[in-house]
């Protein structure tokens, strides 16, 4: 609760982002990251500070249980309920690889999932519940429809990660590298796109 007040007087979550990227203060950024974890801990939400957001998200609900990957792209004048995802798609083999584009003036129900390296067009709805794993064309509005069932051979579920510049996937709890130079030259294909 304290956090929650402390980032609604520097204007809301994203008052605090552009507050952070605005600063060349090493000692304001460290306070600001600070208020910032506690927000997001006081909430169960993942919000970061870097990734591109063009307007301030209108958050109906509060951030509670929101998840927004750091590659993801917002536009403008965005609407989201509470327990909303927009996440990447870090599996190599997917059609999806990637964090999502969403366009301006989107509204997006309580519990939707939006994810991959997919574009949401302008003035489009995402109704509650739904996953939404393809692109939508603007002015779109799209609802939970029956699940499908894809049965492949041989999935391998990795999900990769950047970190320290060096491609790896978690096994066993424990950060491998991967060695496969085809594989990192794929990924880095795909993340510098």
């Amino acid at each position: 609760m304290i956090f929650r007040l402390l980032i609604n007087r520097v204007g809301g979550y994203f008052g605090l982002r552009e507050s952070y990227l605005s600063t060349n203060s090493k000692f304001r950024k460290k306070i600001l990251l600070i208020i910032h974890s506690g927000f997001q801990h006081e909430t169960g939400s993942f919000l970061p500070l870097n990734n591109i957001i063009n307007g301030p998200i209108n958050f109906l609900h509060g951030t509670y249980g929101i998840f927004i990957s750091g590659g993801a792209i917002i536009e403008k004048n965005c609407t989201m309920y509470h327990q909303v995802t927009i996440g990447s798609n870090m599996l190599l083999d997917s059609k999806g690889f990637g964090a999502p584009t969403i366009g301006d003036n989107c509204l997006i129900g309580a519990g939707a999932k939006i994810i991959g390296g997919i574009k949401i067009g302008d003035n489009c709805r995402i109704g509650s519940n739904t996953v939404v794993t393809s692109d939508l064309p603007d002015n779109s509005v799209i609802v939970n429809s029956p699940s499908q069932i894809i049965q492949k051979s041989n999935l391998t579920n990795k999900i990769y990660q950047l970190s320290s510049q060096i491609w790896g996937y978690q096994e066993n709890g424990a950060f491998v590298i991967e060695k496969d130079d085809l594989i990192v030259e794929k990924l880095n294909k795909l993340i510098n796109n």
